[in-house]
């Protein structure tokens, strides 16, 4: 008796394993790539990026990636707007034994059938790498790790109040 109740509960109550739920008239999402403003000089950042927030948009959801504005329910865009990669701590001998690379995006997300976006602000990410193993490597993970975590943050400002 218990497990029928249990069953038949189950039924009411939509949940996500990944905590998102979305209103059931989104199913599309635009996610142009944000063009890289930073002056950084690494040419794959907008890429990473990309990557990033489609697997969590998509990969982490059911929303269904399009190639257009005119056919998404949603619209995650903006742009990279700052990249530094400095010294974060500094050995006994005045050489860095920690960089730090921090990046800057600015994004917005909107429903586009919303005249304001759910969001329209500044995202920042940083991760730090020992320059004195393999420096190109380091600097690699380390913008990879921050994209990451810009990534994290704007998915959950975009799903967090659903």
């Amino acid at each position: 008796m218990l497990l029928l109740v249990a069953v038949g509960l189950g039924g009411c109550f939509r949940y996500s394993f990944t905590g998102v739920t979305i209103p059931s008239g989104v199913r599309t999402i635009y996610i142009p790539f944000f063009p890289d403003q930073s002056g950084s000089g690494l040419g794959d950042m907008s890429d990473l990026l990309n990557d990033a927030l489609i697997d969590r948009f998509v990969n982490q959801t059911r929303l269904n990636l399009t190639s257009s504005v005119e056919d998404a329910d949603v619209v995650i865009d903006g742009e990279i707007t700052s990249y530094s990669n400095r010294p974060f701590s500094v050995a006994g001998d005045e050489r860095a034994s920690l960089n730090r690379v921090q990046i800057g995006v600015r994004a917005s997300y909107s429903y586009t059938d919303a005249e304001q976006p759910k969001f329209d602000k500044n995202f920042s990410g940083n991760f730090e790498y020992d320059p004195s193993e393999d420096p190109i490597e380091g600097e690699q993970e380390a913008v990879l790790e921050a994209l990451s975590r810009i990534a994290d943050n704007m998915f959950n400002d975009a799903m967090g109040d659903w």
